[in-house]
């Protein structure tokens, strides 16, 4: 998604979100992340306005104070940039690749279910089953921080079963233009 994305040719607009539609977006991060009420206040002050950063292909970067904080793609679920998710890494469940989809991750191919299902890989027990279209962390094998975050095609008991095509849709990445972009 963020492959090549340059701020001066892919930025539409830029427009300060209401009171109304904030209140409303801080009720689906608390419901679509693993997040209390105060780490939430820590990530975004609620005395602070964010700002709507409308993008080429129906891309929307919610930041404060130029900082990109959360990113959407038309309707699906809200999902935190990868600083943020590096400062706090339990807001998001978590997936793991082998060392051999390491290179596939970095470059920004979607996850295959091979790679998530092998001896290096990790998908949650079947009692913490992720449904289908729910954001994900993705950890590299041997690594500390999250490499990537992706978006579920198919809820993790589906791909230990399955076990082909594309399991993780992969949105942001360590190294896309996202992760180089201090201030929009």
């Amino acid at each position: 998604m963020f492959k090549k994305f340059q701020p001066s040719t892919d930025i539409a607009g830029q427009t300060s979100v209401k009171g109304s539609v904030q209140r409303s977006i801080r009720a689906n991060l608390l419901s679509q992340w693993n997040i209390t009420p105060e780490t939430l206040e820590t990530i975004w002050p609620k005395k602070e306005s964010i700002t709507l950063v409308k993008c080429r292909d129906h891309i929307s970067i919610y930041a404060l104070h130029g900082e990109p904080l959360f990113i959407q793609h038309f309707d699906d679920p809200l999902v935190p940039t990868l600083k943020i998710l590096h400062k706090y890494p339990f807001i998001l469940p978590k997936v793991g690749i082998d060392r051999g989809a390491i290179r596939f991750l970095l470059a920004g191919a979607p996850m295959m279910c091979p790679g998530l299902t092998s001896k290096g890989g990790y998908l949650p027990p079947a009692d913490q089953d992720i449904p289908v279209g729910r954001a994900v962390a993705i950890f590299a094998e041997g690594k500390e921080n999250a490499a990537g975050i992706g978006i579920t095609k198919m809820s993790t008991e589906a791909m230990k079963k399955i076990n082909k095509d594309v399991g993780v849709d992969t949105v942001h990445y360590l190294g896309d233009d996202l992760w180089a972009i201090e201030k929009i």
